[in-house]
């Protein structure tokens, strides 16, 4: 039976966690397998903690409306500090404590925090040098670690704030839906990043509207991987939280397991999450007897062909969204000709796949990023069903999402309740018409109030009549689905004034095989060009099967060593001619400015650790530009 609770009267996020603690408090709130010990806390003990955290920062001194910078990760401990600074009064500046030295010293002065909060003495030794010369009052470390007898700043650990807060009563501060609750740094490729101001207001609209989105009932569990600092998988955890859901957190290298393990009802994730899962599955597939192969291969084909006649059935199949009564009457007649034989593919291969994801999988959550559509159509194949939302940290971040009725593949979905979308003419500003490509505005509740004490980055993002300027291309259409095509300063204009768009083409390409990770090239070029990064164990089954004895470097090989090995040889650099030939070919609105004339092929994948992706997966364009600079130029003068 569902308990339906009614949010849209409260005016702060604080309010939500006595509501939850009546409601579910037996329910466990927050679970950490991975922690030493294993972490479990009901929504009764999360409110406490919550409340001792807040106390305990007034009893340090710290004052309604005051800046509270939070470096640190994913943990029970992140949430309890994250909601007890704003229960406190405060607003908080967060950021990763992976993040580089000079960022958080940035955000640190920038934010014009009074009081810092770190995940451990490590995170704090990366600052410490600094801190005397900012208005830093006192230190909260989120780990159990002693601090040193000898320092001069006020530190204490996370017990000790717990215990100064449980002997302190709170004094409760009154909040409003303008009062500011969040600075969220924005991790821009190029320049300083700037202070995302979002309020409460901001985040409640989330918290009452993502409803429309996601059904969830009390008790469900919920996969948690993305950073909780990031807005959005924040305000996706304060929605789940909200509605007495268990939320159990995860790794990129415990992922896998925990998905069998923990058998999640939902999960939030990046394209790129979606796309390792589905390479697992692909790297299993390749493993088997080459007649077991043909036999999946088959039945995956009958199920595209059954999937994609179904859409057109339903009026939900993006490349034809007004069919004529004769194409429904013929997707009909495709759809129940080819049902049985995806019945038996679901009994034989699917239902297998499924188990891989825990076998309850009610819902997936894309986000952060473009999804290929090959992994939409796969994900709708194997009955694992996966929404794709859209936002910005700027809008809280949610504009736009798809759901379970109205689930149109290769589009981010309708606006959510109280959200605007409008596309115009990027140079003349004037409104297109629906299917017209332009440049996307947003207008709604979600927001921001503006960049911290950047009046005219602000000004630039904002117009006077409250649209942001999201930098994203896409298109309405007549049913009010956004479809993204790229964002506007990702754009390549070849030398013949052609403008391509490189995501989707890359998207293309990521359905070969042997390709891990590709970013198109070419600004001001005849033509495309491309970094592929290659996917080494396929290449080998490949040269395997061939009759071909290759031997490809050590991912540490220095680059003469790269271009002497076999991954330089004529077969190979002519089988990644022909898979990224056939790939851009078959894409949906090929144009021959498309195709890809020269690439080359490097070993260290685009990652977070090595600074070319941004905490959502996404490449960081630039970064990547500018490391292999060389190399792009290059490829051009051969």
């Amino acid at each position: 039976m569902k308990t339906l609770v009614d949010y849209s009267s409260i005016n702060s996020l604080p309010e939500i966690w006595s509501i939850t603690a009546q409601k579910f408090g037996d329910i466990v709130a927050l679970h950490d397998p991975h922690s030493k010990p294993e972490v479990l806390l009901t929504y009764t003990q999360l409110l406490e903690k919550i409340q001792q955290f807040a106390a305990g920062l007034q009893a340090c001194g710290v004052k309604s409306e005051a800046k509270v910078a939070l470096f640190s990760d994913n943990s029970p401990r992140w949430f309890i500090a994250d909601q007890g600074i704003i229960m406190a009064g405060a607003a908080n500046a967060v950021r990763s404590s992976t993040a580089e030295r000079e960022e958080l010293l940035y955000i640190l002065s920038d934010s014009d925090s009074t009081s810092l909060v770190v995940e451990n003495l490590s995170t704090l030794k990366k600052v410490r040098s600094q801190l005397d010369d900012l208005p830093i009052e006192f230190v909260v470390l989120l780990s159990d670690e002693t601090p040193n007898p000898d320092e001069t700043l006020k530190i204490l650990n996370f017990n000790q704030l717990l215990e100064l807060g449980a002997k302190h009563t709170l004094t409760p501060v009154r909040q409003t839906k303008e009062t500011l609750a969040t600075l969220i740094y924005t991790s821009g490729t190029t320049g300083k990043p700037k202070g995302v101001m979002l309020s409460h207001g901001n985040i409640l609209h989330q918290v009452v509207n993502l409803i429309t989105v996601l059904q969830l009932e009390p008790g469900d569990r919920v996969l948690s991987i993305l950073p909780s600092w990031h807005s959005y998988e924040r305000s996706g955890e304060y929605f789940i939280l909200s509605r007495g859901c268990t939320q159990v957190y995860t790794n990129i290298r415990s992922f896998k397991n925990d998905l069998k393990e923990f058998k999640p009802d939902h999960m939030i994730g990046v394209p790129r999450l979606w796309e390792s899962l589905y390479e697992a599955i692909q790297k299993q597939f390749r493993e088997q007897p080459p007649s077991k192969q043909k036999l999946v291969n088959f039945f995956l084909g009958i199920s595209e062909r059954y999937v994609i006649a179904r859409r057109i059935a339903q009026g939900l199949h993006l490349e034809n969204l007004n069919p004529s009564g004769g194409e429904r009457l013929m997707a009909n007649i495709t759809a129940i000709l080819l049902a049985p034989l995806h019945a038996l593919g679901d009994r034989l291969v699917y239902q297998k796949i499924r188990q891989a994801t825990g076998g309850k999988v009610k819902t997936l959550i894309s986000g952060g990023g473009a999804l290929a559509m090959h992994l939409d159509t796969f994900y709708e194949i194997i009955n694992v069903p996966l929404l794709v939302g859209y936002g910005l940290t700027e809008t809280s971040p949610v504009t736009n999402a798809r759901t379970l009725k109205h689930n149109l593949r290769g589009s981010a979905g309708k606006p959510i309740p109280g959200t605007e979308i409008r596309i115009v003419d990027p140079d003349t500003r004037q409104t297109l018409s629906p299917m017209q490509k332009g440049l996307v505005l947003i207008r709604g509740p979600q927001v921001m109030q503006g960049y911290y004490k950047k009046p005219e980055a602000t000004a630039k993002a904002i117009d006077p009549e409250g649209w942001f300027d999201s930098g994203d291309l896409g298109m309405l259409t007549p049913a009010n689905d956004l479809v993204l095509t790229g964002r506007a300063k990702d754009t390549i204009v070849l030398s013949n004034g052609e403008n391509i768009e490189p995501q989707p083409i890359e998207d293309a390409c990521i359905r070969s095989p042997y390709v891990s990770q590709i970013m198109l090239v070419g600004q001001d070029q005849k033509a495309l060009g491309a970094l592929i990064v290659p996917n080494l164990e396929a290449l080998a089954q490949w040269a395997q099967s061939q009759q071909l004895n290759l031997t490809f470097p050590d991912p540490s090989a220095s680059r003469d060593e790269i271009v002497r090995s076999d991954l330089y040889s004529k077969s190979v650099r002519e089988l990644f001619r022909q898979e990224l030939n056939r790939e851009v070919k078959n894409r949906p609105g090929y144009r021959p400015d498309d195709q890809i004339k020269v690439f080359e092929l490097i070993l260290e994948p685009f990652s977070v650790e090595n600074g070319t992706m941004t905490q959502t997966l996404k490449v960081k364009r630039p970064v990547v530009a500018e490391r292999y600079r060389d190399m792009i130029d290059g490829m051009f003068e051969k």
